[in-house]
């Protein structure tokens, strides 16, 4: 995963959602991340964060026991 805070700059367009999954609130172009190959937008970085943490973990969960 490849957030805004690492030098990339998504485009709000290219996102795959309008509302923040854990929010339910509008997505904001400050908080997108690159997830599998898309953009992903959350409403606040926050948010974002969150969802990095839990997917990196989940991924690291599913590729252990591979």
């Amino acid at each position: 995963m490849t957030s805004v805070n690492n030098m990339t700059k998504f485009r709000l367009e290219d996102c795959v959602n309008d509302v923040c999954p854990w929010s339910g609130e509008p997505v904001s172009a400050d908080s997108l991340t690159l997830y599998r190959g898309k953009v992903v937008g959350f409403c606040n970085t926050g948010c974002r964060d969150k969802f990095e943490a839990a997917a990196s973990a989940f991924d690291a969960a599913i590729e252990g026991k591979e």
